[in-house]
Protein backbone atom coordinates (compact mmCIF):
# COMPACT_ATOMS: atom_id res chain seq x y z
CA UNK A 1 0.00 0.00 0.00
CA UNK A 2 1.15 3.97 -0.80
CA UNK A 3 1.05 5.45 2.55
CA UNK A 4 -0.66 9.23 2.35
CA UNK A 5 0.67 12.22 4.33
CA UNK A 6 -2.16 13.48 6.45
CA UNK A 7 -2.66 17.16 7.37
CA UNK A 8 -4.25 17.87 10.95
CA UNK A 9 -7.72 18.08 10.96
CA UNK A 10 -8.45 22.02 10.84
CA UNK A 11 -11.01 23.45 13.22
CA UNK A 12 -14.27 25.00 11.80
CA UNK A 13 -16.39 27.03 13.04
CA UNK A 14 -19.50 24.82 15.45
CA UNK A 15 -22.70 25.43 14.16
CA UNK A 16 -25.77 22.72 13.91
CA UNK A 17 -23.61 20.07 12.07
CA UNK A 18 -20.83 18.02 13.12
CA UNK A 19 -18.02 17.18 10.84
CA UNK A 20 -14.82 14.80 11.59
CA UNK A 21 -12.63 13.13 9.36
CA UNK A 22 -9.36 12.82 7.43
CA UNK A 23 -8.10 15.83 5.59
CA UNK A 24 -6.00 13.62 3.10
CA UNK A 25 -3.05 14.68 0.99
CA UNK A 26 -2.12 11.68 -1.59
CA UNK A 27 0.84 10.89 -2.33
CA UNK A 28 2.09 10.45 -6.20
CA UNK A 29 1.02 6.65 -7.36
CA UNK A 30 3.10 4.74 -10.00
CA UNK A 31 2.16 5.29 -13.34
CA UNK A 32 0.63 2.64 -16.05
CA UNK A 33 1.04 1.98 -19.70
CA UNK A 34 -0.33 4.75 -21.74
CA UNK A 35 -3.48 4.02 -23.38
CA UNK A 36 -5.24 5.04 -26.75
CA UNK A 37 -4.28 8.48 -28.03
CA UNK A 38 -7.20 11.12 -29.25
CA UNK A 39 -7.96 11.08 -33.07
CA UNK A 40 -9.54 13.53 -35.12
CA UNK A 41 -12.64 13.47 -36.48
CA UNK A 42 -14.36 16.99 -37.58
CA UNK A 43 -18.20 17.17 -36.03
CA UNK A 44 -20.15 20.71 -36.62
CA UNK A 45 -21.77 22.62 -34.36
CA UNK A 46 -19.06 23.49 -31.57
CA UNK A 47 -20.88 24.75 -28.46
CA UNK A 48 -20.51 27.98 -26.62
CA UNK A 49 -18.67 28.72 -23.03
CA UNK A 50 -18.99 30.96 -20.45
CA UNK A 51 -17.56 31.20 -17.26
CA UNK A 52 -19.69 29.31 -14.04
CA UNK A 53 -20.21 29.99 -10.50
CA UNK A 54 -18.22 28.33 -8.21
CA UNK A 55 -15.19 28.70 -9.79
CA UNK A 56 -11.93 31.42 -10.15
CA UNK A 57 -9.40 32.13 -13.01
CA UNK A 58 -6.97 31.28 -10.31
CA UNK A 59 -8.55 28.12 -9.31
CA UNK A 60 -7.94 27.31 -12.82
CA UNK A 61 -4.47 28.65 -13.09
CA UNK A 62 -3.51 26.23 -10.09
CA UNK A 63 -5.25 22.74 -11.63
CA UNK A 64 -3.09 23.60 -15.01
CA UNK A 65 0.61 23.85 -13.34
CA UNK A 66 0.27 20.24 -12.05
CA UNK A 67 1.34 18.05 -14.69
CA UNK A 68 1.35 14.10 -13.51
CA UNK A 69 -1.26 11.71 -13.61
CA UNK A 70 -1.45 11.52 -9.78
CA UNK A 71 -4.47 12.20 -8.00
CA UNK A 72 -3.24 15.67 -5.93
CA UNK A 73 -2.72 17.18 -9.81
CA UNK A 74 -6.51 16.06 -10.51
CA UNK A 75 -9.15 18.06 -11.94
CA UNK A 76 -12.47 15.65 -11.03
CA UNK A 77 -12.49 12.38 -8.97
CA UNK A 78 -15.19 10.69 -8.12
CA UNK A 79 -15.96 7.71 -5.34
CA UNK A 80 -17.37 4.91 -5.14
CA UNK A 81 -18.04 2.35 -1.91
CA UNK A 82 -17.57 -1.67 -3.82
CA UNK A 83 -20.03 -3.84 -2.16
CA UNK A 84 -16.79 -5.36 0.06
CA UNK A 85 -16.63 -1.95 1.89
CA UNK A 86 -13.30 -1.00 -0.18
CA UNK A 87 -13.42 2.94 -1.69
CA UNK A 88 -12.46 3.24 -5.24
CA UNK A 89 -11.74 6.50 -6.76
CA UNK A 90 -11.53 7.23 -10.32
CA UNK A 91 -9.88 10.79 -11.20
CA UNK A 92 -8.42 12.54 -14.78
CA UNK A 93 -4.92 14.42 -14.20
CA UNK A 94 -2.47 14.61 -17.39
CA UNK A 95 -4.55 13.56 -19.48
CA UNK A 96 -4.72 10.34 -17.58
CA UNK A 97 -8.22 8.69 -16.45
CA UNK A 98 -7.34 6.26 -13.45
CA UNK A 99 -8.32 4.69 -10.90
CA UNK A 100 -6.99 3.34 -7.07
CA UNK A 101 -8.53 1.53 -4.25
CA UNK A 102 -8.53 2.41 -0.70
CA UNK A 103 -9.30 -0.64 2.70
CA UNK A 104 -9.13 2.22 5.22
CA UNK A 105 -11.57 5.27 3.90
CA UNK A 106 -8.98 6.89 1.97
CA UNK A 107 -6.13 7.05 3.85
CA UNK A 108 -3.56 5.33 2.12
CA UNK A 109 -4.28 3.80 -1.93
CA UNK A 110 -2.98 0.57 -3.77
CA UNK A 111 -0.63 2.12 -6.59
CA UNK A 112 -3.22 3.50 -9.38
CA UNK A 113 -4.92 1.83 -12.47
CA UNK A 114 -4.46 3.86 -15.66
CA UNK A 115 -7.44 3.23 -17.79
CA UNK A 116 -6.68 5.25 -20.54
CA UNK A 117 -4.46 8.49 -21.49
CA UNK A 118 -5.56 10.75 -23.96
CA UNK A 119 -3.43 13.75 -23.40
CA UNK A 120 -4.94 17.29 -23.74
CA UNK A 121 -7.66 15.47 -25.80
CA UNK A 122 -9.43 14.34 -22.44
CA UNK A 123 -12.51 16.06 -21.41
CA UNK A 124 -11.82 18.11 -18.19
CA UNK A 125 -14.17 20.64 -18.65
CA UNK A 126 -16.29 22.17 -15.80
CA UNK A 127 -19.22 20.20 -15.43
CA UNK A 128 -16.94 16.57 -16.82
CA UNK A 129 -15.39 13.75 -14.93
CA UNK A 130 -14.82 10.20 -14.73
CA UNK A 131 -17.67 7.70 -13.86
CA UNK A 132 -17.19 4.77 -11.76
CA UNK A 133 -20.09 2.05 -10.40
CA UNK A 134 -20.61 -1.14 -9.77
CA UNK A 135 -22.47 -4.35 -8.90
CA UNK A 136 -22.99 -6.93 -6.08
CA UNK A 137 -20.61 -8.83 -7.96
CA UNK A 138 -17.91 -6.71 -7.72
CA UNK A 139 -17.72 -6.16 -11.31
CA UNK A 140 -16.16 -2.05 -12.27
CA UNK A 141 -17.89 -0.07 -14.91
CA UNK A 142 -15.83 3.04 -15.91
CA UNK A 143 -16.97 6.05 -18.21
CA UNK A 144 -15.16 9.02 -19.43
CA UNK A 145 -14.95 11.04 -22.47
CA UNK A 146 -12.30 12.52 -25.00
CA UNK A 147 -12.54 15.33 -28.20
CA UNK A 148 -11.87 13.60 -31.01
CA UNK A 149 -11.39 16.96 -32.76
CA UNK A 150 -10.67 20.91 -31.63
CA UNK A 151 -14.27 21.59 -32.60
CA UNK A 152 -15.17 19.98 -28.77
CA UNK A 153 -16.58 17.06 -30.53
CA UNK A 154 -16.23 14.33 -27.95
CA UNK A 155 -16.92 10.19 -27.61
CA UNK A 156 -18.25 8.87 -24.47
CA UNK A 157 -15.50 5.68 -23.37
CA UNK A 158 -16.42 2.40 -21.30
CA UNK A 159 -14.13 0.17 -19.64
CA UNK A 160 -15.60 -2.72 -17.61
CA UNK A 161 -13.23 -4.74 -14.54
CA UNK A 162 -14.51 -8.35 -14.32
CA UNK A 163 -11.79 -9.12 -11.48
CA UNK A 164 -12.65 -6.98 -8.75
CA UNK A 165 -10.71 -3.84 -10.06
CA UNK A 166 -6.91 -5.54 -10.83
CA UNK A 167 -7.28 -4.79 -14.42
CA UNK A 168 -9.62 -2.99 -16.62
CA UNK A 169 -10.80 -3.78 -20.74
CA UNK A 170 -9.61 -1.32 -23.48
CA UNK A 171 -11.73 1.38 -23.65
CA UNK A 172 -14.36 1.63 -26.20
CA UNK A 173 -16.86 3.88 -27.52
CA UNK A 174 -20.39 3.75 -25.63
CA UNK A 175 -21.76 4.12 -29.66
CA UNK A 176 -21.27 3.45 -32.78
CA UNK A 177 -22.98 6.79 -33.78
CA UNK A 178 -20.58 9.27 -35.44
CA UNK A 179 -21.84 12.31 -33.75
CA UNK A 180 -20.37 14.02 -30.62
CA UNK A 181 -21.14 12.34 -26.87
CA UNK A 182 -20.19 14.39 -23.68
CA UNK A 183 -21.01 14.19 -20.10
CA UNK A 184 -21.96 10.42 -19.34
CA UNK A 185 -23.44 9.32 -16.24
CA UNK A 186 -23.97 6.04 -15.14
CA UNK A 187 -26.42 4.10 -12.81
CA UNK A 188 -26.42 0.14 -11.53
CA UNK A 189 -29.89 -1.01 -11.15
CA UNK A 190 -30.68 -3.81 -8.65
CA UNK A 191 -30.46 -6.54 -11.10
CA UNK A 192 -26.64 -5.60 -11.98
CA UNK A 193 -28.27 -3.65 -15.15
CA UNK A 194 -25.94 -0.72 -16.60
CA UNK A 195 -27.79 2.40 -17.44
CA UNK A 196 -26.26 5.15 -18.94
CA UNK A 197 -27.05 8.25 -20.37
CA UNK A 198 -25.22 11.10 -21.92
CA UNK A 199 -25.61 14.33 -23.94
CA UNK A 200 -25.62 13.22 -27.81
CA UNK A 201 -25.11 15.47 -30.69
CA UNK A 202 -26.70 13.49 -33.55
CA UNK A 203 -30.20 15.36 -34.34
CA UNK A 204 -28.49 18.43 -34.13
CA UNK A 205 -25.75 17.18 -36.76
CA UNK A 206 -28.06 15.65 -38.89
CA UNK A 207 -30.25 19.16 -38.65
CA UNK A 208 -26.68 20.60 -39.95
CA UNK A 209 -26.45 18.60 -42.62
CA UNK A 210 -29.93 19.62 -43.63
CA UNK A 211 -28.91 23.46 -43.89
CA UNK A 212 -30.82 24.36 -40.41
CA UNK A 213 -29.29 25.88 -37.70
CA UNK A 214 -29.74 24.22 -34.36
CA UNK A 215 -27.87 24.56 -31.34
CA UNK A 216 -28.23 22.51 -27.96
CA UNK A 217 -28.10 18.34 -27.75
CA UNK A 218 -30.46 15.31 -26.51
CA UNK A 219 -30.12 13.39 -24.06
CA UNK A 220 -29.58 9.87 -24.86
CA UNK A 221 -30.04 6.66 -22.63
CA UNK A 222 -28.63 2.96 -23.27
CA UNK A 223 -28.71 -0.36 -21.21
CA UNK A 224 -26.83 -2.51 -20.80
CA UNK A 225 -26.81 -6.25 -19.70
CA UNK A 226 -23.20 -6.98 -19.94
CA UNK A 227 -21.53 -5.11 -16.94
CA UNK A 228 -21.07 -2.51 -19.44
CA UNK A 229 -19.00 -4.58 -21.86
CA UNK A 230 -21.81 -3.74 -24.36
CA UNK A 231 -24.88 -1.63 -24.70
CA UNK A 232 -28.58 -2.27 -26.70
CA UNK A 233 -29.70 0.33 -29.18
CA UNK A 234 -29.74 3.82 -27.81
CA UNK A 235 -32.57 6.12 -27.38
CA UNK A 236 -33.02 9.57 -27.46
CA UNK A 237 -35.41 10.44 -24.21
CA UNK A 238 -35.20 14.41 -24.90
CA UNK A 239 -33.99 16.20 -28.42
CA UNK A 240 -33.51 19.54 -27.56
CA UNK A 241 -31.38 20.19 -24.13
CA UNK A 242 -28.44 22.02 -23.13
CA UNK A 243 -25.17 20.32 -24.56
CA UNK A 244 -22.44 21.41 -21.90
CA UNK A 245 -24.27 20.09 -18.58
CA UNK A 246 -23.80 17.12 -16.36
CA UNK A 247 -26.95 14.35 -15.95
CA UNK A 248 -28.04 14.10 -12.85
CA UNK A 249 -29.31 10.47 -12.56
CA UNK A 250 -30.90 8.67 -9.96
CA UNK A 251 -32.40 5.66 -9.19
CA UNK A 252 -35.52 5.38 -6.02
CA UNK A 253 -37.48 2.12 -4.42
CA UNK A 254 -38.66 0.71 -8.51
CA UNK A 255 -34.71 0.08 -8.93
CA UNK A 256 -35.78 2.31 -12.72
CA UNK A 257 -34.03 5.08 -13.31
CA UNK A 258 -34.66 8.81 -12.70
CA UNK A 259 -32.52 11.83 -14.89
CA UNK A 260 -32.59 15.27 -13.92
CA UNK A 261 -30.56 17.93 -16.93
CA UNK A 262 -31.14 21.14 -17.96
CA UNK A 263 -33.33 21.37 -20.86
CA UNK A 264 -34.06 24.02 -23.64
CA UNK A 265 -37.85 25.21 -23.54
CA UNK A 266 -39.10 27.53 -26.12
CA UNK A 267 -35.99 27.88 -28.18
CA UNK A 268 -33.36 29.62 -26.06
CA UNK A 269 -34.70 28.96 -22.42
CA UNK A 270 -32.59 26.56 -20.38
CA UNK A 271 -34.53 25.36 -17.35
CA UNK A 272 -34.15 22.14 -15.72
CA UNK A 273 -36.84 18.76 -16.58
CA UNK A 274 -36.79 15.41 -14.80
CA UNK A 275 -38.11 12.30 -16.54
CA UNK A 276 -39.36 9.15 -14.29
CA UNK A 277 -38.66 5.89 -16.39
CA UNK A 278 -41.89 3.48 -16.21
CA UNK A 279 -39.76 0.89 -17.45
CA UNK A 280 -36.44 0.36 -18.60
CA UNK A 281 -37.19 1.88 -22.51
CA UNK A 282 -39.69 4.04 -21.50
CA UNK A 283 -38.98 7.50 -20.16
CA UNK A 284 -41.79 9.17 -18.63
CA UNK A 285 -43.16 12.94 -19.72
CA UNK A 286 -40.47 16.04 -19.64
CA UNK A 287 -41.66 17.48 -16.24
CA UNK A 288 -39.99 20.95 -15.92
CA UNK A 289 -38.88 21.67 -12.43
CA UNK A 290 -39.06 25.16 -12.03
CA UNK A 291 -39.51 28.21 -14.33
CA UNK A 292 -36.48 30.29 -14.12
CA UNK A 293 -36.85 31.76 -17.52
CA UNK A 294 -32.87 31.74 -18.43
CA UNK A 295 -32.90 32.94 -21.70
CA UNK A 296 -29.37 31.93 -23.20
CA UNK A 297 -27.22 30.66 -25.80
CA UNK A 298 -23.95 29.90 -23.63
CA UNK A 299 -22.87 26.93 -21.99
CA UNK A 300 -23.63 27.23 -17.93
CA UNK A 301 -21.31 24.04 -17.68
CA UNK A 302 -23.39 23.69 -13.91
CA UNK A 303 -25.29 20.55 -14.13
CA UNK A 304 -27.81 19.58 -11.58
CA UNK A 305 -27.99 17.19 -8.65
CA UNK A 306 -30.46 14.44 -7.71
CA UNK A 307 -31.80 12.17 -4.92
CA UNK A 308 -34.53 9.85 -4.33
CA UNK A 309 -35.42 8.88 -0.63
CA UNK A 310 -37.24 5.30 0.35
CA UNK A 311 -40.71 7.46 0.44
CA UNK A 312 -40.18 7.82 -3.17
CA UNK A 313 -39.72 11.59 -3.12
CA UNK A 314 -37.27 13.39 -5.58
CA UNK A 315 -35.29 16.13 -4.54
CA UNK A 316 -33.62 18.05 -7.27
CA UNK A 317 -30.78 20.99 -6.28
CA UNK A 318 -29.52 23.56 -9.58
CA UNK A 319 -27.81 26.92 -10.57
CA UNK A 320 -29.31 29.10 -12.56
CA UNK A 321 -29.31 33.18 -13.56
CA UNK A 322 -32.53 32.95 -14.80
CA UNK A 323 -35.21 36.54 -15.21
CA UNK A 324 -37.35 34.96 -12.30
CA UNK A 325 -34.39 33.51 -9.96
CA UNK A 326 -30.60 33.57 -9.58
CA UNK A 327 -28.17 31.98 -7.95
CA UNK A 328 -28.39 27.59 -6.28
CA UNK A 329 -31.59 26.10 -5.58
CA UNK A 330 -33.30 23.62 -3.64
CA UNK A 331 -37.18 21.78 -4.81
CA UNK A 332 -38.49 18.25 -4.22
CA UNK A 333 -41.63 16.26 -5.72
CA UNK A 334 -43.84 13.48 -3.92
CA UNK A 335 -45.31 12.95 -7.17
CA UNK A 336 -43.14 11.42 -9.52
CA UNK A 337 -41.88 14.82 -10.97
CA UNK A 338 -45.66 16.07 -12.05
CA UNK A 339 -44.91 18.93 -9.85
CA UNK A 340 -42.20 20.43 -7.54
CA UNK A 341 -42.22 22.32 -4.54
CA UNK A 342 -41.49 25.97 -4.66
CA UNK A 343 -37.78 26.83 -5.25
CA UNK A 344 -35.84 27.16 -1.92
CA UNK A 345 -32.55 29.44 -2.61
CA UNK A 346 -29.36 27.65 -1.08
CA UNK A 347 -26.28 29.89 -0.07
CA UNK A 348 -24.92 32.98 0.43
CA UNK A 349 -25.85 35.09 -2.63
CA UNK A 350 -22.29 37.23 -2.19
CA UNK A 351 -20.44 34.62 -2.28
CA UNK A 352 -21.09 32.87 -6.05
CA UNK A 353 -22.68 29.94 -4.32
CA UNK A 354 -22.75 26.46 -6.72
CA UNK A 355 -22.30 22.44 -7.29
CA UNK A 356 -24.92 21.54 -5.03
CA UNK A 357 -24.98 18.07 -4.77
CA UNK A 358 -27.59 15.67 -2.90
CA UNK A 359 -27.97 12.05 -0.77
CA UNK A 360 -30.66 10.97 0.84
CA UNK A 361 -30.63 7.99 3.31
CA UNK A 362 -34.20 6.47 3.95
CA UNK A 363 -35.89 9.80 4.74
CA UNK A 364 -32.15 11.78 5.90
CA UNK A 365 -31.48 14.43 3.02
CA UNK A 366 -27.89 15.13 2.66
CA UNK A 367 -26.96 18.48 0.45
CA UNK A 368 -24.07 20.38 0.35
CA UNK A 369 -22.47 23.18 -2.03
CA UNK A 370 -19.61 25.18 -2.65
CA UNK A 371 -18.80 28.96 -2.10
CA UNK A 372 -16.16 31.41 -2.95
CA UNK A 373 -15.19 34.07 -0.72
CA UNK A 374 -12.56 35.72 -3.24
CA UNK A 375 -9.85 34.03 -1.37
CA UNK A 376 -10.91 30.62 -0.46
CA UNK A 377 -13.55 27.80 -1.64
CA UNK A 378 -15.49 26.27 1.01
CA UNK A 379 -17.99 23.83 1.14
CA UNK A 380 -21.19 24.33 3.38
CA UNK A 381 -23.96 21.61 4.01
CA UNK A 382 -27.34 21.08 5.69
CA UNK A 383 -29.45 18.00 6.02
CA UNK A 384 -33.04 16.90 6.55
CA UNK A 385 -34.56 14.20 9.06
CA UNK A 386 -37.75 14.47 7.63
CA UNK A 387 -37.66 14.03 3.92
CA UNK A 388 -36.14 17.38 3.06
CA UNK A 389 -39.69 19.24 4.52
CA UNK A 390 -37.34 20.91 7.31
CA UNK A 391 -33.62 21.90 7.16
CA UNK A 392 -30.53 22.48 9.44
CA UNK A 393 -28.76 25.85 9.38
CA UNK A 394 -25.84 25.90 7.12
CA UNK A 395 -22.67 24.56 8.20
CA UNK A 396 -19.30 25.11 6.85
CA UNK A 397 -17.35 21.67 6.92
CA UNK A 398 -14.52 22.32 4.72
CA UNK A 399 -12.06 24.88 2.96
CA UNK A 400 -9.15 25.67 0.64
CA UNK A 401 -7.35 27.89 -1.06
CA UNK A 402 -6.38 27.37 -4.97
CA UNK A 403 -8.23 24.58 -7.07
CA UNK A 404 -10.67 22.80 -5.88
CA UNK A 405 -13.19 20.01 -7.31
CA UNK A 406 -16.64 20.21 -6.93
CA UNK A 407 -18.46 18.55 -3.38
CA UNK A 408 -19.93 15.05 -3.88
CA UNK A 409 -21.35 13.15 -1.09
CA UNK A 410 -21.49 9.06 -0.72
CA UNK A 411 -22.55 6.43 2.02
CA UNK A 412 -21.62 3.28 3.50
CA UNK A 413 -24.36 1.86 5.54
CA UNK A 414 -25.43 4.23 7.86
CA UNK A 415 -22.41 6.66 7.40
CA UNK A 416 -22.38 10.16 4.80
CA UNK A 417 -19.21 11.24 3.66
CA UNK A 418 -18.42 14.26 1.87
CA UNK A 419 -15.57 13.39 -1.13
CA UNK A 420 -13.58 16.86 -1.96
CA UNK A 421 -10.17 17.24 -3.84
CA UNK A 422 -8.07 20.06 -3.49
CA UNK A 423 -4.79 20.91 -5.11
CA UNK A 424 -3.37 22.24 -2.00
CA UNK A 425 -4.91 19.25 0.71
CA UNK A 426 -5.69 16.67 -1.62
CA UNK A 427 -8.55 14.67 -1.50
CA UNK A 428 -10.17 14.16 1.53
CA UNK A 429 -13.12 12.01 2.73
CA UNK A 430 -14.89 13.52 5.70
CA UNK A 431 -17.71 11.78 7.28
CA UNK A 432 -20.58 14.19 8.29
CA UNK A 433 -23.24 13.90 11.34
CA UNK A 434 -26.32 15.28 12.56
CA UNK A 435 -25.73 17.87 15.78
CA UNK A 436 -26.11 15.98 18.99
Amino acid sequence: MTRLNRTSLRTLPRTSLLATGAWIFVTALSVGAPGTSAHAQSQANAPSHAMHAGSSPYSAMAASACKEPTIECGKAAMPYFAADGALWVIWSAAGAVSVARSTDLGRTFAPRIEIAQHGAFLDTGPDARPQLVGDKQGNLIAAYSFFRDKQWNAQVNIATSKDQGHSFSTPESITQDPSSQRFASLAVDPDGKVFASWIDKRLVAADIRSGNKRSGGSIAYAWSDAIGQSFKTEHIANPDTCECCRIAVATGPSGLPVILYRAIFEGTTRDHASQVFSAREQPGPIQRVSTDDWKTDVCPHHGPALTISTADTLHAAWFTQGAARTGIFYARSTDQGAYYSAPRAIGNPQAQPGRPYLLAQGQNVWLVWKEFDGKRAAIFMQYSIDDGLNWSDPAQVAQSVGYSDHPLLIALQDKVYLSWLTASEGYRLIELKHAP
